[in-house]
């Protein structure tokens, strides 16, 4: 009779566990994305059709990009405020070293990345070396961005990038059976959530995710909390440049393209159940959230809701995962108190830099 029981049991243990994934805060974004799109194909069913669906996934591709950096860095306890400016000037940097001539395509591109590459660097070592906190230090580098970007074009429009160039971002592989069309944008997507995904399990995303979660345990078990981080902005800027790349096909360019962008990462990461201030999320959810974002304006503007909402909304949800976060964080710091030791009642102290420590000191009763 146990035989024939333990089946069930296990099918009702694994139905418990699939419920319990779903009412999380990272499953419950899968939900809400579903009710959102359900939504808005009974205000608009051309919207289920299959050449309307897929062109909804290329509009979404560049933010759900951003939320994949944006998630690598909230992650890991740190924030990146500049990846709209980074996409800004992208864009300019595309529309003016390319111009008409199609050849120069592959050269600039090459440079783009490079250039992502610097700027995360940058913040990364700002952050991790000088101890200057990460809100500061990509605040700065958005202040700056910006302002060479306004220097460079003067507040207007300016270059215009050739059309080979610009078909990343609005064309695609045509005459495709049901859909017609498959945007590049799409399979962009689809190879940065499978690279993401695959730095999520590597031992390189384990110990970024063990860093945001208790950085002191870290520093202690020797992990290169420093080399990790401004890795993680360095992914962050990477995925603002590739989405500069697809706004330049159908946003032009212009200094205000990726205006706030970065406000709308941190939107649709907190949406997919990541928290602020480090150790929880998954890049998937992260992503589940930027389409669960622009699903809801979308909604939104079907239903004739003034778009000026969309801040407010925005707004809200940041306030909501903040509440969130401090009260998850308040529940990890008993949970450690707990486990202090039983004949200090502290943890242990390291006197180090902010980031990573030259040596560790443990404190005792002996002294």
């Amino acid at each position: 009779m146990s035989g024939l029981m333990s089946p069930r049991k296990t099918l009702l243990t694994r139905a418990l566990g699939s419920l319990r994934v779903l009412v999380s805060p990272r499953g419950a974004v899968f939900l809400l994305l579903a009710a959102l799109l359900v939504s808005i194909a009974i205000l608009n069913p051309n919207f289920a059709d299959p050449s309307q669906s897929i062109r909804f996934v290329q509009r979404v591709a560049p933010i759900a990009i951003i939320a994949i950096g944006q998630y690598f860095v909230i992650v890991s306890g740190e924030f990146d405020l500049s990846m709209g400016a980074v996409i800004a000037a992208q864009v300019v940097i595309a529309g003016n070293l390319i111009g008409d001539y199609e050849s120069r395509s592959i050269p600039v591109l090459f440079l783009m990345m490079a250039f992502g590459i610097v700027v995360g660097l940058v913040n990364g070592l700002v952050t991790t070396m000088l101890g200057v906190p990460s809100f500061i230090t990509t605040l700065g580098m958005m202040l700056a961005l910006i302002g060479g970007v306004y220097y460079v074009t003067g507040g207007s429009a300016s270059g215009n990038p050739a059309d080979g160039f610009r078909e990343i971002g609005r064309g695609g592989i045509r005459d495709v059976p049901v859909f017609d069309i498959i945007p590049w944008a799409v399979i962009v997507l689809i190879a940065a959530l499978a690279v993401a995904i695959w730095i999520s399990r590597s031992p390189f995303g384990k110990t970024l995710i063990a860093v945001g979660d208790n950085v002191t345990t870290q520093l202690y078990s020797g992990a290169q909390v420093r080399r990790v981080k401004t890795t993680a902005f360095i992914i962050s800027a990477l995925s603002s440049s590739v989405a500069g790349v697809l706004l330049v096909g159908y946003a032009g360019v212009h200094p205000s393209v990726g205006s706030g962008y970065e406000f709308i990462a941190i939107t649709a990461v907190v949406l997919g159940g990541v928290v602020l201030g480090g150790g929880r999320g998954w890049v998937v959810a992260a992503v589940a959230g930027a389409f669960t974002l622009e699903a809801l304006f979308t909604l939104l503007n079907f239903a004739n809701v003034p778009s000026t909402w969309r801040d407010t909304i925005q707004g809200a949800i940041i306030i909501l995962a903040v509440a969130y976060s401090a009260s998850n964080l308040t529940g990890r710091r008993k949970r450690r108190t707990s486990q202090t030791s039983p004949t200090t009642g502290k943890e242990p102290e390291f006197k180090s830099s902010p980031a990573e420590p030259a040596s560790h000191t443990h404190k005792t009763n002996g002294g």
